[in-house]
């Protein structure tokens, strides 16, 4: 069986279980608009459950940066990252 590259760069997610969750993540968007949409929403209380409030936000605020960066990128293709500046999670976090 071929080795799977890493998803990630961060120490504190190398312990998940990639392929899984990239066979999820295919299968989700292989589903409608408004199936992953209600799919999203369907998540969040037992996500937000497991969560302090606090984190909750943090996670929000990551998933809008994310959309951002996703939307700048594709405004401004073949220019890459040196050229613009969007911030990500690092930059809210100081890091």
């Amino acid at each position: 069986m071929a080795t799977e590259r890493m998803m990630t760069t961060s120490p504190e997610t190398e312990f998940l279980d990639h392929p899984a969750i990239r066979e999820l993540v295919n299968e989700a968007n292989s589903m409608t608009l408004a199936e992953r949409l209600t799919l999203l929403k369907a998540l969040v209380p037992g996500i937000a459950t497991e969560m302090r409030a606090e984190d909750f936000e943090k996670l929000i605020i990551e998933l809008r940066l994310k959309g951002e960066r996703f939307y700048e990128a594709t405004t401004h293709p073949n220019e890459g990252r040196a050229t613009r500046h969007v911030m990500g999670e690092r930059d809210v976090e100081g890091r």
